[in-house]
Formats: C-alpha cells, structure tokens, sequence
C-alpha cells in the first residue's frame, strides 16, 4: 500500500478530493491510504505562527523552517525507516509528466508539502526535499491544487485501482503520442458517424487506426513531442502519409 501525507495550511481542501472518484476507489480497495496534516500544529511558539518577514527586505511573508522540518520529520518517524519522497510544490520546480507520474507511483511513501505566501525557507528546500515539482508554468496562490493534481496523476497508477490495467497504459503521454479518438452509441448521432473501421470487426485494423490517428492528432497538437519518440518504421511510414495528406 502507497502512503501519501500532505502537509498543508488547509487541509479541508483536500476532503472533497480524496473522498470521490478514482483517488476514493484507491482507498477503499487498499491500494493507497492518505493522511492530511495542518503543519501550523508543529509551530514551536504560542501563537503557531508558520511564516515571517523575509530577511534583507522584501514583499510578501516567508514559511518559516522550523515547523515543516518538524512535521515532515514526524512523518518520517512514523514511517517504520522506510524512505520518504519529500515533494515541494512550487514554480521553480521541474516541469509534471506522465513519466514522473510513473516514476512516483513506484514509491511507498508520498510526502507533499503545500505552501502559501511568498515563498519557502531555503533551508527547506535544501535539506529537506527529494523532489521539486510545478505543474506548469504560473503561478497558484498555495501549493494544494498541484498537489491534487500530482497525487490525482500517480493513485490511478498504482494496481487494480482502474480495474482494467490497460487504461493509463493507453492514456495520452503514456506512448510519448497524445491519445486516438474514442466514439460510443449510437453509430450515427444526428448524421454524425463513427468511423467504419471501429465496427468492422477487425482489430488488426482498429489497432492501426487508432495508431494513426494518435500520430494524427500529435501532430496536429503537440508537434514538438514527436521530437522525444523513437517510432517504429512503420509508424514513421504512417507519419509522413498523414503529413502529405495535411499539404
């Protein structure tokens, strides 16, 4: 079972979030247990005070380091010695993708650490973290929302969560290509129809149609992605037949 601990000042966000859908599903079947903490309870003065002034002036309010290295240290303890990926949102960080998804979701223990104001202690950043991780680049006012959408990414990786394990492993960005277009009931929608291929039976045919159109619509898209794709000869052949057809 995956551990995942959130570090956070609102920890309330997260109640609708873990309590529906996918990341609901993954807890009841076991597969991941999560647990929110409000690091304001590890501030060591009366007034649970989390942030200050930055030091040589500045705009804005600074997390202070001594409660998050107390929270995250707790957690650390409580974690029977196994090793913890400690992961920071914030804009600064690496750039979130599929293959980070894939990355994480081999691990046993998740630590998130959400922040707020202007910025973090630089102590945290360097003696605490394994991972810095921004979902794009702008800028949130608070590091839950990554956080949801890192954790959101990585649960329904891990096995038997989707039910049908094929899923993710056909998801966009999986392949490196984005996702081939799906259709359902019924066949004809108002004289909208489905390609005929897709009824015809023949799943040697459906696989290269589907393989086609992902090169199809990455082209299209996300052009710069099939700069990072080893394509198979064949693909390759595809590839070009779709660019003459698109001059």
């Amino acid at each position: 079972m995956m551990k995942i601990d959130v570090l956070t000042l609102f920890p309330e966000m997260f109640e609708g979030v873990f309590g529906h859908s996918i990341l609901k599903k993954a807890a009841e079947k076991e597969a991941v247990h999560y647990h929110v903490t409000n690091f304001r309870s590890y501030a060591d003065n009366k007034h649970q005070t989390v942030d200050d002034y930055p030091y040589g002036g500045g705009a804005g309010m600074v997390l202070k380091p001594q409660p998050i290295f107390g929270a995250v240290q707790s957690l650390q303890s409580k974690n029977e010695g196994q090793s913890s990926r400690v992961i920071l949102l914030c804009p600064q960080g690496e750039r979130f993708t599929q293959k980070k998804a894939e990355e994480l979701a081999e691990e046993k223990h998740l630590i998130f650490i959400c922040g707020h104001y202007e910025g973090y202690d630089e102590r945290i950043r360097e003696n605490l973290v394994t991972d810095e991780i921004s979902i794009g680049d702008y800028v949130l006012t608070g590091g839950e929302l990554g956080a949801m959408v890192v954790i959101d990414s990585v649960v329904r990786l891990l096995p038997e969560v989707l039910g049908n394990q094929e899923s993710h492993q056909q998801d966009s960005f999986s392949t490196g290509l984005l996702e081939h277009p799906h259709y359902t009931r019924p066949a004809d929608f108002r004289g909208l129809k489905v390609p005929d291929v897709l009824m015809s039976g023949n799943h040697q045919k459906i696989k290269e149609w589907r393989v086609k159109e992902s090169l199809r619509r990455t082209l299209t898209r996300r052009p710069d992605l099939l700069e990072h794709i080893d394509l198979t000869s064949e693909q390759q052949k595809w590839l070009e037949e779709i660019r003459k057809e698109m001059n």
